[in-house]
């Protein structure tokens, strides 16, 4: 058995079946693992509870990035299988720095299982955990789930680094300011987590990892070097052969809740990625976050700073730095 599109020469083993039907791979498990892009859950949710697909007392696990917008802050994924499919025995996640190909070759690699229930984590740790991959458990579902998510748009800022050519002494400045806002906004919207989470491989090695070789740094990096003339869009369609980009779909959402709760100012790499991606400043500008009309400040401040003939400059290639032609 083999994943030929994305997975080419590697064989997954005797015991694993392709099935395109829904129903037919849920009916009777023990054990669920949801891995589909996060845009979809809600929708296979549906089906899945509408058909009475899943067993009673079933044990979910996600390895989904990425969450739903609510008026306080975040649904984690877990929270709407959870919600959505009431007769499983509840859904734990499983984040980490993992790069699929060289999970599949068999090198070496970590994970972090987050569970609300002890016995869930012995289930699920056991079924993941071999010799070259090493699954570590906690309690702390939300930050485990969080990170995973999060990481995404760091990754973004990365990626811009490394179009612009700006080097590693600016991409780990990055990453640690990055990574700070992520644990800032995991607190503030779940305030009971642990800070040992973080230094798990759900948190600071996934952050390095992506940062280094994931999808999102690649699509970033590939935005700045087609200097405007392609969307994320445009990018996902032509890099990533029909998986899904996830990091500014969460930058969206992110900002959302950010805009909504008068948060942004607490968050300017953050909103500056979001503001990258959605046009509205220059790739360049992911080094100068902290500055007012930037990561902070109101939209008008920004475009006192960066005026439109700026943008075009940069879409024509012109503009390689703020302020100089």
């Amino acid at each position: 058995m083999q994943n030929v599109k994305y997975l080419p020469g590697i064989k997954l083993g005797d015991n694993v079946k392709a099935c395109p039907s829904l129903e037919e791979t849920c009916r009777g498990a023990d054990l669920l693992v949801f891995v589909t892009p996060h845009q979809f859950i809600q929708e296979t949710c549906e089906l899945m509870k509408a058909g009475d697909m899943v067993k009673p007392g079933a044990k979910a696990v996600s390895l989904i990035k990425g969450m739903e917008i609510n008026r306080d802050g975040f649904n984690l994924i877990s929270g709407v299988i959870q919600r959505e499919i009431p007769n499983i025995d509840g859904c734990s996640v499983l984040m980490g720095a993992n790069v699929a190909s060289e999970i599949a070759e068999g090198n070496f690699a970590e994970a972090t299982i987050g569970a609300y229930d002890e016995s869930h984590s012995k289930v699920f740790e056991k079924l993941f955990h071999t010799g070259s991959f090493h699954v570590r458990t906690s309690m702390d579902v939300a930050a485990v789930e969080m990170c995973g998510t999060l990481k995404n748009i760091v990754a973004l800022a990365a990626g811009f680094i490394d179009g612009l050519g700006y080097g590693n002494n600016a991409k780990a400045a990055i990453m640690r300011v990055g990574f700070g806002e992520m644990k800032n906004l995991i607190g503030k919207t779940f305030p009971n987590t642990n800070d040992q989470t973080y230094w798990e491989s759900c948190g600071m090695a996934d952050l390095i990892t992506t940062c280094y070789g994931g999808r999102n740094r690649k699509c970033a990096e590939a935005f700045v070097n087609g200097k405007g003339r392609q969307t994320f869009g445009d990018i996902e369609e032509e890099l990533l052969g029909g998986q899904k980009l996830q990091g500014t779909l969460t930058s969206d959402e992110v900002q959302e809740l950010l805009i909504a709760k008068g948060w942004e100012k607490e968050f300017p790499l953050f909103t500056t990625v979001n503001r990258i991606a959605q046009g509205d400043l220059p790739p360049s500008a992911i080094v100068h976050y902290d500055e007012e009309g930037i990561g902070i400040g109101e939209i008008e401040g920004r475009r006192k700073k960066f005026t439109q003939a700026q943008l075009a400059a940069y879409k024509e290639g012109k503009l390689t730095q703020l302020g100089k032609y």
